[in-house]
């Protein structure tokens, strides 16, 4: 196409456009139509048909044919489902036919296409704001012939001009002849003030309806909630009935009653306030009730308007017609405002009957509230507001339920049934998302009227439905807030609850909630003491226990008392160590057991790692667990596990970890798991201070030890230095060969003592080293007396060694001379100045010797004791063992034990002090075959 005749295509096309804009009558904005596309496009046959929404039909406005024949183009054209003509209407869209002669979906324009000759054809739709006004046809005598991208923009553009100027002028005409729905609505509501009774202002609300609408029949049905039924109540041409009062047999035809069960989402929708329509459009409900419906009203078309007062359905409006029609907005409109005045009018007829159904549920609400603030027990309480509700609804079922956050699930903490019936059994599973948000949100209470119809409450259903329970009324106890409590009213029946009913459940509810919320505080308070007590008494267990062992057991099993399971086994070991070993276990279940004989790897152990990694409780299935796991922990009832490590702090490594095991069906309260973290906290400190308190106290012991021993060994050293100094000083002055003789004597003697302190220097650097070596018993008493000889010329006492026997002494020798000495020593300085001084030695059997030493002096009471039964457990309390001379004897008891003897001081009936020292008699074996034996008194 040349420039120069698209540039005049263009101008005509905008030439036409004008014209389309300035012009309002239909006949010349059709014939301008047609003579544009007559002059500009290349087609035999054009025909523009227009739209009829009421009819669902095209009307034929003219057009061109070849052979001049114009009948056909002024023709009515009924618009058949499937049809191209209905498709382009429907869709608005244009559809090509490369053929119309052959085309079985063109209905008359396949003749007249045979006839003309007629085969590529274009029919464009003619639209405006997505409205259908009607349609274009082009047709020519080639096959398959399509309109050019440039064509096709120009039709568009066109048709979319004429469909705006043609929807301009229906507008205008349409205002011109139509009265808005406002002016008829308030005719109507002025002539109701004159009408006496209920009856003639809802029939005169339905006369004129079915004048305005110009109806074939209007209806005016009404609601009774019992039955669950539509009753026909007014309608034109006059046929109204009550709903106890049937027509006689002469009288004319009542409508049928409508039953929500046949036609339930036509109630739902009504209910929820919607409009129904039926007509040429489509339908605002599904196919299969639609037809049922029409058959039963005999229509083709019905425009239906809920009449509704403060949400509640009281009934509805329709109007039917024998044919199909589409109900315009204004037609809409006026029913609604119907429908909103006969609800208006309605409640004049039941109000003095509400008024005495509100005074008896004040009684009702008065007496529920007086019974909850007395002080009778909670659920007698509940039983006398359940009675009264299921009396006063009519209902059978009567549920208090509180939801158990510990479990996920509500538990039923009262409910009443009718005598014979079954009860809800056990809790009831938690609500589905959608379910919770519609109870938590609602500021009312929710009903469903049948359940088999609802989706609500999809959790409990089945369970209700098998109790047979089919309606409910449920309320949450604190609307408006999170949901913790439900009342559930419950009916045998489908029934329709009222504004009313469900106002009074709502009002009840909420007082119900105040004593769920104060039998919870109680029920919190009573727990929380109960896990005050259970706390405090583990903690003092724990804390008052001083041996390791102990502790461990005692905790293990105050645990498994406290969480009620039948195995609680407690892991331990060393930082380092790549082992660990039950050291405590508590069973009640012979099913519930461990294998204490397996060695348990740390690193290895799955069960182990995954405690060791998780900062608190890690809790595991048994079917979860490793065969390697599954070799110590081999109980075959064993289903839940818990473990926590026994961890201080971040900065300390785990010394152990508790497991805990039940059941599979078992479940812990979060109450439970608190105890637990806190209990083995409390453990692992507990472990913690025990371990380091005995390691530093066995740590001081071996170093008060090695303090005395070297102590006493330099002083040892230093007297025979002393002694050797001074014999080498009187050698120096004489010069004979006696002399030097001795001196060399005394040098070797030197020598010698050095060579005896090496042992010290190099084995007991920081702990004592035992050897072991054998003296006789007469040499060891002899030099222990020499060493005490200026003590006791010191003190003038009389001393004597009693023995009758010269056996041989086995131990570690220079420890028994000091620990000797230091009892020799002890008994020398507390006997008085001229006391006596007797030292008894005598053999016990053939394995031990006893060596007895007895004086005159005095030894606190105290002392005594606490070297007999140790100091006291509060290590920070005073002790005669913290000093001198507890602290050497303590020192050399110690000592004494870990040689294979034993040391004891008694205070005789005489008043003596007796040091009862038990040696080893020197057997060739490596250690005594038993312990000695005690003292015979």
């Amino acid at each position: 196409m040349s420039g120069q005749n698209y540039e005049k295509q263009l101008v005509a096309l905008g030439r036409a456009l004008q014209m389309l804009r300035e012009e309002e009558d239909t006949d010349v904005l059709i014939e301008k139509t047609l003579a544009f596309l007559h002059a500009e496009f290349d087609y035999e046959l054009v025909w523009i048909g227009l739209y009829n929404r009421t009819t669902h039909r095209l009307m034929g406005r003219g057009g061109i044919t070849p052979n001049g024949e114009v009948g056909i183009l002024v023709q009515e054209f009924a618009l058949e489902p499937g049809d191209i003509l209905e498709q382009v209407v429907i869709q608005q869209r244009p559809v090509g036919v490369p053929d119309l002669r052959e085309e079985a979906r063109s209905g008359k324009w396949r003749k007249v296409a045979q006839k003309l000759d007629i085969q590529g054809s274009i029919v464009f739709p003619i639209r405006h704001r997505d409205i259908c006004l009607g349609v274009a046809l082009l047709g020519s005598k080639l096959w398959g012939v399509s309109a050019q991208s440039d064509d096709k923009a120009r039709l568009s553009m066109l048709l979319g001009g004429l469909g705006a100027a043609l929807y301009q002028t229906e507008m205008n005409l349409q205002r011109q002849r139509t009265t808005h729905p406002a002016t008829p609505l308030l005719s109507l509501l002025s002539g109701l003030r004159s009408l006496p009774s209920v009856d003639d202002r809802l029939a005169c609300i339905t006369l004129e309806t079915h004048q305005f609408l110009s109806a074939d029949r209007t209806h005016l049905y009404w609601y009774e909630a019992a039955g669950r039924r539509f009753w026909h109540r007014a309608g034109q041409p006059g046929n109204r009935r009550s709903p106890d009062r049937h027509p006689g047999r002469n009288g004319p035809p009542a409508a049928p009653d409508i039953y929500v069960e046949q036609a339930n989402s036509f109630y739902q929708a009504l209910a929820a306030g919607q409009l129904i329509t039926v007509g040429e459009a489509g339908s605002s409900l599904s196919t299969e009730l639609t037809g049922k419906l029409m058959q039963a009203m005999q229509g083709q078309s019905l425009l239906a308007a809920p009449v509704l007062f403060e949400d509640e359905l009281l009934g509805f409006l329709a109007v039917e017609g024998n044919e199909a029609r589409i109900w315009s907005d204004d037609e809409k409109t006026y029913m609604r405002g119907a429908a909103n005045l006969a609800a208006l009018v309605s409640p004049l007829e039941s109000s003095e009957r509400q008024v005495e159904q509100v005074k008896v549920d004040q009684a009702l609400v008065a007496e529920v509230s007086r019974a909850l603030y007395s002080e009778d027990d909670w659920h007698q309480v509940l039983i006398q507001c359940g009675n009264q509700l299921c009396e006063r609804l009519e209902a059978e079922r009567f549920l208090v339920l509180t939801y158990d956050e510990s479990q996920e699930k509500f538990s039923i903490v009262h409910q009443c049934q009718p005598n014979g019936q079954a009860a809800v059994p056990g809790l009831l599973a938690t609500l589905n998302d959608i379910d919770w948000q519609m109870l938590e949100r609602s500021k009312d209470t929710v009903s469903i009227e049948d359940l088999n119809d609802n989706l609500k409450l999809m959790a409990w259903r089945d369970r209700f439905l098998d109790l047979g329970i089919r309606s409910l009324l449920v309320c949450s106890t604190s609307l408006g807030n999170p949901l913790h409590g439900i009342v559930v009213v419950g009916h045998r029946l489908p029934r329709t609850w009222s504004r009313i009913e469900r106002n009074l459940v709502r009002i009840v509810s909420q007082q119900i909630g105040l004593v769920l919320r104060q039998w919870q505080l109680q029920n919190d308070v009573q727990q929380q003491h109960g896990f005050y007590d259970a706390i405090r008494y583990g903690l003092e267990v724990m804390q008052r226990t001083a041996v390791l062992v102990d502790l461990e057991q005692s905790s293990v099993s105050h645990i498994a008392d406290l969480l009620e399971v039948p195995l609680v086994a407690l892991l331990t070991w060393q930082p380092g160590q790549k082992e660990a070993k039950i050291t405590a276990i508590a069973i009640c279940d012979h099913r519930f057991g461990v294998n204490t004989d397996q060695a348990i790897s740390i690193y290895t152990d799955q069960l182990v790692q995954w405690t060791l990694q998780s900062d608190g409780i890690y809790p595991v299935s048994s079917a979860n667990l490793t065969p390697e796991t599954r070799r110590w922990l081999c109980g075959t009832e064993i289903g839940q596990i818990l473990t926590i490590a026994l961890r201080t702090s971040t900065d300390y490594a785990p010394t152990g970890m508790l497991v805990i095991a039940d059941a599979f069906e078992r479940f812990w309260s979060e109450q439970q798991l608190n105890m637990l973290e806190i209990l083995s906290l409390q453990l692992a400190w507990s472990r913690r201070h025990l371990m380091l308190t005995t390691q530093l106290a066995e740590r001081q012991v071996q170093l008060e030890q090695l303090n005395w021993y070297k102590h006493r060994r330099i002083e040892e050293l230093c007297r025979n230095l002393n002694s050797y100094v001074k014999r080498l000083n009187d050698l120096s002055h004489q010069k004979d060969a006696l002399a030097s003789m001795r001196y060399h004597q005394v040098v070797r003697q030197l020598g010698d003592l050095l060579t005896t302190a090496n042992p010290v220097l190099r084995l007991e650097h920081w702990q004592l080293h035992h050897s072991s070596q054998s003296i006789s018993l007469v040499s060891l008493v002899k030099r222990g007396m020499e060493r005490v000889e200026p003590l006791i010329r010191q003190r003038q006492l009389w001393s004597q060694v009693h023995n009758d026997s010269n056996v041989d002494i086995g131990g570690d020798i220079a420890k028994i001379e000091l620990v000797l000495h230091e009892l020799l020593s002890l008994a020398c300085r507390r006997s008085p100045q001229g006391g006596r001084l007797d030292v008894w030695c005598r053999p016990l059997d053939f394995h031990w010797l006893e060596i007895s030493i007895t004086d005159q002096g005095m030894v606190e009471a105290r002392m005594l004791e606490e070297l007999h039964g140790g100091r006291f457990t509060d290590l920070l309390m005073p002790s005669t063992l913290d000093h001198p001379p507890g602290l050497h004897l303590l020192i050399c008891q110690s000592l004494v034990q870990q040689l294979g003897g034993d040391l004891e001081l008694y205070r005789l009936e005489d008043g003596r002090i007796l040091s009862r020292l038990v040696l080893a008699i020197a057997t060739g074996d490596a250690q005594p075959p038993r312990r000695p034996p005690p003292l015979k008194t």
